[in-house]
């Protein structure tokens, strides 16, 4: 159904650095790097940075993004590959309250603020 989503970046040399640290840990790889955006994904850029200037501040937005994962390793392995190259926890992994059961989810948020999660789904009461 969604094809793409893209995202607020002040500097894409930093963030590139983020992304590359953090979404290899998910199966994705920068596939695109042009003068003000880069594409990630598996086999064609699903999820894209992209340097602007001003804008709304995604500390405040609301804005979130999910990306799904194999299973709860992957998971573990996004959020402290997220905290190692500076993001910072929005919501450490575990199972959340949400509209399907064994929700296993990580929240992040990004060098600018973006948040970003990382989503799969268990059988059992994993940690």
């Amino acid at each position: 159904m969604i094809d793409h989503v893209s995202i607020e970046c002040a500097d894409l040399g930093r963030a590139i650095g983020f992304y590359d640290a953090v979404l290899p840990t998910l199966g994705f790889a920068r596939l695109v790097t042009r003068e003000a955006t880069a594409g990630y994904g598996k086999r064609y850029p699903e999820f894209w940075v992209n340097q602007r200037d001003g804008g709304g501040s995604p500390a405040t937005s609301g804005f979130h993004v999910a990306l799904r994962c194999s299973d709860t390793d992957a998971l573990h392995a996004f959020h402290a590959a997220a905290l190692a190259a500076g993001g910072e926890t929005d919501g450490a992994p575990g199972l959340r309250q949400a509209s399907a059961e064994g929700y296993f989810a990580a929240f992040i948020k990004d060098l600018d603020g973006n948040r970003v999660e990382a989503v799969t789904f268990v059988k059992e009461d994993v940690q």
